[in-house]
């Protein structure tokens, strides 16, 4: 079963960690798609990201939990989700089935859409607020 999730992974903390190793409980291949600086631009502005694509990438590739990750330039991953066509996506619990990009697949009956209970607190923005404002998350 190929599973697929998405995301900035600008800063990598624990929610991402868990957010993955969920993702490979699920099936035999997890496939990332990692928004490009381009596209992490047009989502969290200007700021951002933090860190560069291919740093990124490089260190998602280093996890156990990811067999494969792959760069898109787009504010979503509606166009890398139909050529993969995985059996399931997943993405964190701060969505609802429907807002999930790939949802089309589910009613179509192509696909499963999985949601991850997101991890409170745990988030690159708050360890941007920490660093920027030394508050505790």
């Amino acid at each position: 079963m190929i599973v697929f999730t998405n995301g900035c992974f600008d800063i990598l903390h624990i929610g991402h960690v868990k957010l993955l190793e969920f993702c490979k409980s699920l099936g035999s291949k997890v496939i990332v798609g990692l928004n490009t600086d381009k596209s992490v631009k047009l989502i969290k502005g200007k700021q951002r990201p933090i860190n560069c694509e291919q740093d990124r990438k490089k260190i998602l590739e280093s996890l156990k939990f990811v067999d494969e990750v792959i760069l898109f330039d787009e504010e979503t991953p509606y166009n890398l989700i139909n050529e993969i066509q995985p059996d399931i996506i997943v993405k964190g619990g701060d969505y609802s089935k429907e807002q999930v990009v790939g949802y089309h697949l589910e009613t179509q009956g192509l696909g499963k859409i999985v949601l991850f209970n997101y991890i409170d607190g745990k988030s690159t923005t708050n360890i941007i607020g920490k660093i920027k404002n030394d508050i505790c998350i």
